[in-house]
């Protein structure tokens, strides 16, 4: 059996759009590449066919996984999420003590992580060090530049 993941509804949205991509457009896509290289003739010799059969596998390979990740997925409900503490999906207001420098960023799985867009995966170091911790506390964490202080300021979902 495979684990149970957790999403909001718009990162299980994007999962089902990719999946549809997946099918709808690369499926055809590559299914037409094989029927093309199959046409210039002998198969044993030709590359345009070894390439076009690998990249089917590889396809099939990620349609199943998302297929999957999708079938065991689970979206919270965002409105009965706990705010006391940092928790996955918390947004968390956080002050770097040493440089003085506030952040906010909200808490996600690996797979909705987006630096970018201030959303830190569960797994990254200051994801694993905030959880758990409350407003006012201080979260030790080591980062590639050092252990760093974080005071958290201020939790929501």
């Amino acid at each position: 059996m495979s684990e149970i993941k957790y999403f909001t509804q718009e990162g299980l949205q994007k999962l089902k759009d990719e999946l549809d991509d997946l099918i709808q457009v690369e499926r055809p896509r590559i299914v037409l590449a094989i029927q093309e290289a199959r046409d210039k003739g002998d198969l044993s010799e030709n590359a345009e066919y070894d390439a076009a059969k690998e990249a089917q596998g590889l396809l099939e390979a990620k349609i199943a996984e998302l297929q999957e990740l999708i079938f065991n997925a689970r979206v919270l409900d965002e409105s009965k999420m706990d705010t006391s503490k940092v928790l996955l999906y918390s947004t968390v207001k956080i002050k770097n003590l040493k440089a003085n420098i506030v952040m906010t960023y909200s808490i996600v799985p690996e797979k909705e992580a987006n630096f970018k867009e201030g959303k830190i995966s569960i797994n990254s170091p200051i994801g694993k060090g905030l959880l758990g911790k409350q407003v006012g506390d201080i979260a030790e964490i080591m980062v590639p530049a050092g252990k760093v202080q974080f005071e958290i300021l201020e939790i929501s979902r």
